[in-house]
């Protein structure tokens, strides 16, 4: 699947909010990039909207058109679309990944399930995208248990949080999904209701 692999910190200046996290280089300069990225511009409605979706987008590495599709399916669900669309994003395996802790970024966690060091339910799953479910346990492959990353991972576990829908083992590299998250435990900066403004018009 195609994605975004330009630089993201130019992505974060230009939305207002840092993508990566800890992301230093946005923390110096958090105005847009560009001559004109100190003035000051007057955002009308549709810009505003824009911007939200280009957040989310861009925070979960995912293309237009798979977003739009993600967008129609949050729309069939009962309940609030904008809850639904972040669930889907946030139960991606990359994403959850990333949540528990075991890859610094979003593109290093997509790194690793594409390069086939992740488990889900015991079985090799090589697609980002792919989609976890309650009750899901996802593991590190045994034969790379012993890689930097996951290396690192282990030394460094604790220094971020991890959200309450999932439980992470550390000495096992062991990722269990009690349940899919409540919009009250997705901590992303972005304006739900305004991507559903946006995509309904």
């Amino acid at each position: 699947m195609a994605r975004y692999t330009g630089p993201i910190t130019k992505k974060s200046r230009r939305l207002g909010t840092d993508l990566v996290g800890n992301d230093k280089a946005f923390e110096h300069r958090p105005y847009p990039p560009g001559q004109h990225g100190r003035g000051r511009t007057k955002d009308s409605e549709y810009l505003l909207q824009l911007k939200e979706k280009q957040k989310a987008r861009y925070a979960y590495g995912v293309l237009e058109k798979q977003f739009r599709r993600y967008y129609e399916e949050a729309d069939r669900v009962p309940g609030k679309t904008g809850d639904a669309l972040l669930q889907i994003l946030e139960s991606r395996l990359d994403n959850v990944v990333y949540r528990s802790g075991i890859a610094s970024t979003r593109r290093q966690a997509r790194q690793m399930v594409s390069h086939g060091h992740l488990l889900v339910n015991g079985k090799r799953v090589t697609i980002p995208s792919y989609r976890v479910s309650p009750l899901d346990i996802v593991d590190v492959a045994p034969k790379s248990l012993n890689l930097t990353p996951f290396v690192i991972a282990r030394e460094t576990f604790g220094e971020r949080e991890v959200p309450g829908w999932l439980t992470v083992k550390p000495n096992r590299m062991r990722i269990l999904v009690h349940q899919l998250p409540t919009r009250e435990q997705i901590t992303i900066d972005v304006n739900e209701q305004a991507i559903v403004e946006l995509y309904s018009k």
